[in-house]
């Protein structure tokens, strides 16, 4: 909407046009979508970055859909998001509402493209994708079959481990700082804060359910509700 009100106003990336947008953007209302990612961002204090990012000639904006029909017509496969947890249905919010059920019945764009029309504050996406003529899967990560005995665990870095004031049941809570969205938090109960204190980045899912002695089908749902949270990324090149 800012780059459209740029384009009416026929403000250029001269000196005094940016420096005059640059004023304006901070008299935005504190809910407009823009006025919270400038308090996220850098950017939007240099003038030559303002300039890329509201004033490129070539660029324009793709939702979900139009980012799927992107790649098909480039011979490219979806990957998978690269902070995947806001286009899920059961992450968040969502997994308990009435809809939760319609939701995960969809096919994955359709899912992605109604999570992305209910939060409505996605200003951008990330997207891993794959040549069509790639060997191998587009999406190599599934806890159905064996497969992730071998997984690796390996925990982000930016995800934070609340211990205080938790929901009831809940002795921690995992977040992950890189999502916008503050319904996207994790709780973990205490057989789960177990297997949690064993990821090291080294051991597979199978040697951590033995180190814990946890082996039921609870346990391997935690694994993939991290993955699915964006709390760890896995290694499956052993898979």
């Amino acid at each position: 909407m800012i780059k459209e009100y740029c384009r009416l106003l026929g403000i250029t990336s001269s000196e005094k046009d940016l420096r005059e947008l640059g004023t304006t953007l901070k008299g935005l209302p504190g809910d407009h979508p823009l006025a919270a990612a400038m308090r996220g961002a850098f950017d939007f204090n240099n003038p030559n970055a303002l300039a890329d990012a509201l004033l490129h000639p070539i660029d324009r904006a793709y939702t979900v859909p139009e980012l799927y029909d992107f790649l098909d017509r480039c011979g490219m496969s979806f990957g998978r998001w690269s902070e995947q947890a806001p286009y899920l249905a059961q992450c968040g919010v969502l997994a308990k509402a009435p809809h939760a059920a319609r939701l995960a019945a969809l096919p994955p764009p359709q899912e992605h493209a109604a999570m992305e029309l209910f939060r409505g504050m996605m200003i951008k996406h990330n997207v891993i994708a794959y040549r069509d003529d790639r060997e191998g899967e587009s999406q190599p990560i599934t806890f159905t079959g064996d497969r992730w005995q071998e997984y690796i665990p390996i925990l982000v870095p930016w995800s934070v481990c609340v211990r205080e004031r938790l929901p009831p049941g809940s002795v921690a809570v995992l977040i992950n700082r890189a999502h916008p969205f503050t319904d996207l938090i994790l709780t973990v109960n205490k057989a789960e804060d177990r297997l949690l204190s064993q990821i090291d980045g080294k051991r597979t899912i199978d040697e951590i359910l033995l180190a814990t002695g946890i082996d039921d089908r609870s346990a391997l749902n935690f694994f993939e509700r991290l993955w699915q949270y964006d709390q760890i990324v896995i290694d499956a090149s052993s898979s």
